[in-house]
This record gives C-alpha cells, structure tokens and sequence, in this order.
C-alpha cells in the first residue's frame, strides 16, 4: 500500500453541522422552555412565564431562529454550517430576553391571556389641531418618571412643529419601555413640508425602541412620508403588527416599505387597505409578505392590484402557513389571480376569515377558491364572494365546499348572478349547519323558489341574526312567503325595498311557471356536492 493510499484512508471525514436534527430542535425547545420558567438574573428582573405561555413562546423562539439561521445558511454556505449553527444560538438568545423583557401575560375579563398593556391615549373627542402649549398639558403624564405607558395612541390630534419638538424629548425618555405606538391620522391639515418634519421628528425620536405594534395609517404619506419614517421601520426588528392603511402608498413608495423594513420574521399582522399600489407596487409588498413566515391576519384591500400583481400576491401566501385572515376584497385579479391564489389556499389549515369580494374571479376562479377551500380551513368561520360575476355554474363547487364548513357562520354571495338554481343549491348546502348566523344572497336575479328555500332554512337555526335578499325579482307572492316564514322574527330578514317583483323572467302567477319552480326543487333535492371543475 503506497503512502497516498494510506493518507487518503486517514483524511477525516467532513462534519455537517447544519441543519440540526428534529430532536435537538425540540431538546433546544424544552430548553428555551426551562429559562424561561426558572430564576435566573433576567427572570428576577423582568418576571418568569407560565409553562403554557413559556412553551409558546419557545416553539416560536425557535422556529424563528431556525428560520434566520436556515436562510443565512442558503445565503452563505461555508462547508460544515458553523456559521449558521451560531446565528441560530445568537438569535435563541435575543429573542428570549425579548420575551422575558415583554413580561408574564395577564388575563383579561374574559380570561385570555395578553400581555399587560397600559395606554396612553389623546385620541378621544374631536379631530384637532394640538401645538406646544396645549401639548405640554396633554402629555404631561408621560413626564411622570414613574408612569407605566407601554403604548400610546396619538391618533386623531394633528401635531405641529411646536407639538412635535414638546412630545420628542417625551418618546426619547419612553422608548425604552414602548411597545405599541400608534401615530395613524397625527398630521391632517398641515402643509407637506411641516408634516414630513413632523414625521421625521417623531421617527428619530422613537429609533431604537422595540416596537411589538406600529400603526401609521391615515397619514398620505406616499414615499416620502414613508422615507420620512426611515430612521424608526429602519431600527425594528421585532414588530409583529404594521398597519399602513390609506397612505396613498403607490409603487415607489411601496418599494420604500420594503426597503426600510429591517425585518418581518416575527411580523403577525398587516393590514394594507386603499392604497395605490397597483401592480409594480404588489411586487414589492409581495416581498414583505413573502419573508414573513408568522404572518397570520393580511389586509391588501382596494389597491388596484391587478393580474400580475395577484400572481406574483398568491405566491407570496404560500409561504404563510398561519395564515388565519385574509382580506384582498375590491382589486382586479381574474380568473388567473384567483387560479393562483387557489394553490396559496390548499396549505392554510389554520384560515377562518376569507374576504374575497369584488376579485373578477368569475365562475373559473371561484371554483378553483372553492375546491381549495373545501380540503383546507377546516374552520372557516366567515368567507365573502360577493361581486365575482359567479354564475350557477359555479354554484355545486361552491355548496360543496359550505356543506364542509360546519364552523361557518357568515357568508356573503351578493352581487353575482346564481339565479334560482344556485340559491337553492347554497341553501341545501346550509341546511346541517348550526352555527351560521348571517347570509347575504342580495342581488343574484333570485326568484320565489329560491327565497323560499333560503328562509326556510335559515328560519330553523338557532342564533340566526340576518338573511339578506333584496334587489332580486321576488314576486309579490313571493315576498308574502318569505315575510310569513319571518313572522315571528322579523329582525332576521334585512329588507326588500329594493326587490323587482317584475324583473327578470317571473311570470310565477301561472301554474306552467310554478310548476316548473316545483320540479327545479325536485330535482336540486338530492343533488350530492361533488363539483371538482
């Protein structure tokens, strides 16, 4: 045997270090878990959790390092993963002192528990302007050194300069113990120029605290209200709730939210509605939702998102396994949007409120929805397609998929065009569930068979608040049945001032049209949910 032969049988063999396997995950977990619970220097400090609230905690603790770790390591891959097995162990150790820091929760009247929040709130009472003097006197309980303010709603009150400069040495002092800070509506009224520096004043001041909760909204920033704002989205690395509500945010400013985000990891929460983002603009906050793996309520309604950008939206969700509500009513997506969407919604077990009004989704993309749907969120509780152009054609898919929903309790098909046929079809679906308590079938050219069907069936459940029906072509025969059905409880039947009992093909007075109304029942009666188009 010659030497190279030898050396090449004693050359050590190469050890990977990342990823760990599952058990040393879950060892770290019980670990995480244990300091959390026990004394130490940081629990005599800041307070030990409850073991429930302490295994939460560690679970998530992990994932989210596990997740930086993994991503640093497909970024930068160095051989043997040290590099990312250190990453891993930096951020357990952030983040834990982030939740001890945070403090036990505490429950509250209905015996949840949350953490403790103390507010500091102006925002009661009419919208007005607030300058130096004035400010000085509402915000004089902030200066108290021992105050407890751990968030503060300046909404509603329109700061000027002189408003500003008094409330910036106040957040400079508070910021350490700030969690929740909502400046939504803080600037109306006032010339761009004071109100950017306003915003900037408030940003610098707040830069560096540890924010769990950021609300903006109200405040047409645009970009450069939002470049406005750099210094603070810049120095948050913990948020999990951001809300940027009707800020005129278009695509450049849109980029400037993803620019500026230091980090969305941990982020739980954003609502996005009535803005003008389009379609560039959804490119850039599908990148948001995309690096936010905890995302678990997402608002991104009325913001002229079209084709592309709800391709581009729906593959960006699939990332967001915790998903729990989605609200995307009043954009233009199509068909192909909707079709993409539909994949997204196959893996989100956890949704209970589904808001997709007003997508153009049509009878191919509500299908598609509708058939995801049915083998996904078992507990849906709320899902809206109202203003879809859905036909009955789509009708069977869509009663499949409620027939499947036993938690749902509002569901809203208005403004489409199900006619008899599918109304009867929705209300067959509905007909085992107890725990639905609104229905909104307005607006679908409905006649007398189908109202009679849906009030017969909603009549019967128990806690039932309200079936909506109007602007369909009831006929006046009609109405008197539905009214009977209700008699006793007129509250749950919303009004019909605007039904057309002449509208549509209603010639129900003779007995050839009844008759025909009696066999499309006989027919529907049996009809098994089984669309798969």
């Amino acid at each position: 045997m010659d030497a190279t032969t030898l050396s090449s049988q004693h050359q050590p063999i190469p050890i990977k270090l990342w990823p760990p396997r599952d058990n040393t995950r879950q060892m770290l977990v019980e670990r995480l878990k244990e300091n959390l619970t026990s004394k130490s220097i940081f629990t005599q400090k800041y307070g030990t959790l409850s073991k429930e609230d302490a295994g939460e905690n560690a679970k998530r603790i992990e994932y989210v390092a596990f997740a930086a770790a993994n991503q640093h390591c497909e970024n930068e891959p160095d051989g043997d993963g040290g590099s990312a097995v250190q990453l891993y162990a930096k951020e357990c150790s952030k983040l834990l002192l982030e939740v001890l820091k945070r403090g036990p929760k505490v429950k509250d009247d209905k015996g949840l528990t949350s953490e403790k929040v103390i507010v500091f709130d102006i925002s009661k009472g009419p919208r007005a302007f607030i300058e130096a003097e004035e400010a000085e006197d509402i915000l004089r309980p902030l200066k108290e050194p021992s105050n407890s303010y751990n968030k503060i709603c300046f909404s509603n009150r329109s700061f000027g300069l002189g408003a500003a400069r008094v409330a910036e040495s106040i957040l400079v002092s508070l910021k350490d113990q700030l969690k929740e800070v909502d400046l939504s509506d803080f600037v109306a009224g006032r010339p761009e120029a004071e109100a950017l520096e306003v915003m900037n004043i408030f940003s610098v001041a707040l830069e560096g605290s540890v924010l769990r909760s950021l609300d903006l909204s109200n405040n047409a920033l645009g970009e450069k209200g939002i470049s406005a704002f750099g210094s603070l989205l810049k120095s948050q690395s913990c948020l999990e709730e951001l809300f940027l509500m009707n800020d005129g945010i278009s695509e450049d400013a849109a980029r400037a939210v993803c620019e500026l985000i230091s980090s969305t990891e941990k982020l739980r929460v954003l609502h996005f509605h009535n803005n003008m983002t389009g379609d560039e603009g959804a490119l850039h906050i599908s990148k948001v939702v995309k690096h936010s793996p905890l995302l678990e309520d997402f608002q991104c309604s009325s913001t002229r998102i079209g084709l592309e950008g709800g391709v581009v939206l729906s593959e960006a969700l699939d990332n967001c396994l915790h998903l729990k509500k989605l609200d995307l009513r009043d954009n233009m997506f199509g068909v192909e949007a909707g079709v993409a969407l539909s994949k997204a919604l196959h893996k989100h077990a956890d949704l209970t409120e589904a808001y997709l009004s007003y997508l153009n989704l049509e009878d191919q993309g509500a299908i598609a929805i509708a058939n995801a749907l049915k083998e996904s969120a078992p507990s849906l509780q709320v899902w809206e397609m109202a203003g879809n152009d859905i036909t009955a054609q789509a009708a069977g898919a869509i009663a499949a998929c409620i027939a499947a929903k036993q938690h749902l309790t509002k569901l809203s098909l208005a403004e489409n065009e199900l006619k008899d046929e599918g109304a009867i079809l929705i209300g067959k679906a509905l007909e085992d569930h107890s725990q639905i308590k609104e229905v909104d079938m307005s607006n679908n050219s409905i006649r007398r068979a189908g109202a009679r069907l849906l009030a017969q069936v909603v009549i019967q459940k128990p806690g039932f608040k309200l079936l909506t029906i109007d602007a369909n072509f009831i006929s006046e025969e009609g109405i008197d049945e539905v009214k009977a059905i209700f008699k006793k409880s007129p509250d749950m039947l919303g009004t019909l001032d605007e039904n057309d009992p002449e509208g549509g093909d209603d010639d129900e007075e003779s007995g050839e049209d009844k008759g025909d109304e009696d066999e499309l029942e006989l027919k529907l009666k049996n009809l098994e949910f089984s669309q798969e188009e």
